[in-house]
């Protein structure tokens, strides 16, 4: 299976824990370094639109991947909403599935220990979810 990956630069330095996780879990499971295609796109808010180019690439699931850290205004409230409203729609539209690997915390140390920390990593838990429902769907 062929699988796409979607992931922020922004808080690139968790979000490139998250793609690491995803990557490996995915070599460890059997798909090959061909089978997965990445893009990188400048923020959470834009993760939507990247996927439905991510889908032009005939994979067998999408997975996105991002991080939006609570700050003193609403942004925090907006993005979150957009985003996983964007992945639900994109989730109903396309022909594969589209994960959500959008970790939404409110600290920066929250978000590290959920991108390899001491709470292990959402994006190994993106990538087997990835796998299980690209199964499903076949």
């Amino acid at each position: 299976m062929r699988f796409g990956i979607v992931v922020a630069n922004w808080n690139t330095e968790i979000t490139s824990n998250l793609l690491d996780g995803a990557k490996e879990t995915l070599l460890e499971c059997g798909a090959s370094v061909s089978d997965i295609s990445v893009m990188k796109v400048p923020g959470s808010f834009e993760l939507v639109f990247g996927t439905k180019l991510m889908n032009k690439q005939k994979v067998d699931a999408i997975i996105c991947l991002g991080s939006v850290i609570q700050g003193k205004t609403k942004h925090f409230d907006f993005v979150c909403n957009a985003v996983s409203s964007g992945i639900k729609d994109l989730n109903i539209a396309l022909n594969v599935p589209v994960i959500f690997g959008v970790l939404t915390d409110n600290t920066l140390q929250q978000a590290k220990d959920r991108s390899g920390g001491k709470h292990g990593n959402k994006g190994i838990e993106a990538a087997i979810t990835a796998i299980k429902m690209a199964h499903l769907n076949k």
